[in-house]
């Protein structure tokens, strides 16, 4: 009878358990159709507007305002882009991405797009500013810092104090190139710095074709040195020195749309979507994860475009 009972008891469990599973699977396919649904629904433009977009903080992932562009510039109702811009650079792929899809925006779209630099433009923030037809800054901006860099951290008397011993098996010589429980080869050092070198030449590439300007005026300059927004406009690194509103007016005068034009701004993203998203691809935790978060080395051993000082995480 007891061996019945505990069957019983242990069936009911075995269910309780599948109901449980079925009713979390499908909450979250749910939530997945939620997110789909409102990342996909686009806002409606009612009148003649400039599409309004910000581009904050440390440059990790311009996927959002890259979306947003995509989205947006093919409206009829949309005649100029205005990227309002804060941020030291980051990351040199996202950078580019941006600065080649405000390029496209302006010359397949035949859209006019101004970049306005508020606090900070340098590195890869202005070179995402430098695929906009005009950049307008403020006098006191940060703008500049033409360089790349890598930063490197070397944690092996750490380890070696933790009594952790972390190695790798590699395929090459350069395969483990930057890791953080040994110091850099001389040939490593020479293979990033050939990596870098390329890195800016690209940069440099970019600043000669948008801004019109010679390459051996440029070379004076492309040495990581930032200049102020009034400095960049007297060396032709930047337009105009104003406001937001004067980059607006500018904007609307390239557009036909008058001194005052109609500004159209894309909402933020939903914060309960932000929060699901997030939970979705948070990853675990380890060593590397901890002393990264740490000493603040989320950035480390890839090719920056950074105004060093100024991230922010």
């Amino acid at each position: 009878m007891n061996s019945v009972a505990q069957f019983l008891k242990r069936l009911a469990q075995i269910l309780f358990f599948l109901v449980v599973v079925v009713f979390l699977g499908s909450l979250l396919i749910g939530v997945g159709g939620l997110i789909v649904a409102f990342r996909s629904s686009a806002e409606k433009v009612e009148k003649p507007s400039i599409l309004a977009l910000d581009l904050d903080g440390t440059i990790v992932d311009t996927r959002d305002i890259v979306e947003s562009l995509r989205k947006y510039r093919t409206e009829d109702h949309i005649k100029g882009v205005l990227l309002r811009i804060n941020s030291p650079g980051g990351v040199v792929g996202p950078s580019q991405e941006l600065w080649a899809e405000l390029k496209r925006t302006r010359e397949e779209f035949k859209k006019p797009v101004v970049a306005f630099c508020s606090a900070v433009a340098a590195s890869g923030a202005y070179y995402a500013a430098v695929g906009a037809d005009k950049i307008v800054t403020t006098p006191g901006c940060l703008i500049g810092s033409i360089g790349a860099l890598m930063e490197f951290v070397n944690f092996a008397q750490l380890y070696d104090w933790a009594k952790i011993d972390r190695y790798a098996i590699t395929t090459g010589k350069f395969k483990d190139a930057g890791a953080d429980y040994r110091p850099l080869t001389s040939e490593q050092r020479a293979l990033f710095q050939d990596l870098l070198n390329d890195v800016l030449a690209q940069f440099k590439a970019a600043i000669v074709e948008g801004r019109n300007m010679k390459p051996e005026v440029l070379d004076q300059y492309a040495d990581g040195r930032v200049f102020t927004g009034s400095q960049a406009v007297k060396l032709g690194f930047a337009d105009s020195v104003g406001t937001w509103d004067d980059a607006r007016r500018t904007l609307g005068q390239m557009t036909g749309l008058g001194d005052n034009p109609e500004v159209f701004k894309v909402k933020k993203r939903n914060k309960l979507l932000e929060f699901f998203e997030a939970s979705s691809t948070s990853g675990t935790s380890n060593v590397s994860t901890a002393l990264r978060d740490l000493f603040q080395t989320e950035l480390s051993a890839r090719p920056l475009l950074l105004l060093p000082g100024a991230v922010q995480f």
